[in-house]
């Protein structure tokens, strides 16, 4: 069996390079086989330079006398980090460490997303308003805002609002258990009884589900589907007893006890990243509603609809097919410029990861390394996820009798 092998081999050889001289030519003539080719030597080319790459770089860390590898996550931090959302001490190692960054950094990133959304898109439709004061006052936010450099807001709003506002003592108060003080933002935190959460959330996502479908299947529209979304958990509170309590802040010897609390740097840098990128939002927004055709506008004002209604179901729903390419790349520079929180002592990925743990530990190709995926891996997320919402909201072809 290997014989007969061998001998096709080598008859093949034959029949392709001896007895044909030309066919490794005419092969190489073909565009197919010729983008094979070219596209193997490239990556052949990138493979050995990236090889070359990482050896002179441990070459020149053994030369150095520098540690190398992730063995450093395994040893104690020795430093504290003050806002975390997860249980953080200076025992914990560097690993829980970057997992705080990591966290800090998305909290940052998906509530700066929502508010700028919320902004840029209420100040977008405000600025084609025919109130001329209305429209007037949007064009004066969005072009004051969107050039004034990100930094320097981000200081406004820390050292000349956050850094003047009043004592714990005399906190601001609008109620409900909510303070402001120079010390941040306290609120109350929910408490639930011992096993009473997941079954919660399960509840909750359940009813999310049926109303989307309810939407979708029945066209319900409104309360009717706010009404399915929100009863069955409800429900499902009122016969487990209303197993919630608050955990309200109060103000006991130096400091706020119990609840939630803000730290102004994460105030600061939210403020300053929602409403700088809420303003380029805005932009898009508006040139998405202006490139909607005024026939449709016209078409439905002929027909008796109110202008909120015209704007809900006409309006956006076709200008959102213009506004989400450029949406997307505002909310990638909103997460990449998060890592601005270094300026102000936020203890986000850069600043834990990058800065306080590099200086510590020094093995800085690593440490880089893994901050720089981070973000890569965040900003790809967050592209998979809009180019998937722009595809459902493109323009489908019909089929043709």
């Amino acid at each position: 069996m290997i014989k007969s092998w061998v001998s096709n081999v080598i008859g093949l050889s034959g029949a392709v390079g001896l007895s044909d001289d030309n066919a490794l030519a005419r092969g190489f003539q073909d565009p197919r086989i010729r983008g094979w080719i070219m596209q193997a030597a490239v990556l052949l080319l990138a493979a050995l330079g990236i090889f070359e790459l990482v050896q002179n770089t441990v070459l020149n860390l053994q030369k150095a006398n520098i540690a190398s590898g992730f063995g450093f996550l395994e040893n104690p931090a020795g430093f504290a980090i003050n806002f975390s959302l997860i249980d953080y001490s200076a025992q914990s190692d560097f690993l829980r460490a970057f997992f705080v960054g990591v966290l800090n950094t998305l909290l940052v990133a998906v509530l700066g997303i929502m508010l700028a959304t919320l902004i840029g898109f209420s100040v977008g439709i405000a600025r084609l308003s025919p109130n001329w004061l209305v429209a007037r006052l949007a064009g004066f936010f969005i072009e004051t805002l969107r050039n004034i450099p990100l930094l320097l807001q981000l200081f406004f709003w820390y050292f000349v609002v956050l850094q003047l506002l009043p004592s714990q003592a005399e906190s601001l108060t609008p109620g409900g258990g909510i303070f402001l003080n120079n010390r941040g933002l306290f609120v109350p935190r929910i408490l639930w009884e011992a096993g009473t959460f997941a079954p919660f959330c399960v509840a909750l996502f359940a009813s999310l589900l049926l109303g989307f479908f309810a939407r979708k299947r029945f066209a319900f529209e409104g309360w009717k589907v706010l009404g399915i979304a929100v009863l069955p958990p409800l429900l499902l509170l009122l016969v487990l007893g209303w197993p919630l309590s608050l955990d309200m802040p109060v103000l006991e010897g130096f400091g706020f006890q119990g609840g939630i609390s803000l730290i102004p740097e994460f105030i600061a840098l939210l403020l300053a990243l929602s409403i700088y990128t809420g303003a380029f939002v805005a932009e898009n927004v508006r040139s998405g509603v202006q490139a909607v055709p005024k026939g449709q506008v016209e078409a439905a004002k002929a027909l008796g609809l109110p202008s909120g209604l015209i704007m809900r179901k006409i309006i956006l729903p076709q200008a959102m097919r213009v506004i989400v390419p450029p949406l997307t790349s505002q909310y990638l520079n909103l997460t990449k410029n998060s890592s601005l929180a270094v300026a102000i002592a936020y203890p986000d990925l850069v600043l834990v990861f990058a800065n306080t743990a590099l200086s510590q530990v020094g093995q800085a190709v690593e440490i880089i390394a893994m901050t720089m995926a981070v973000y890569l891996l965040i900003s790809l997320g967050t592209s998979l996820f809009m180019n998937w919402y722009n595809a459902r909201l493109a323009l489908k072809e019909r089929g043709v009798a």
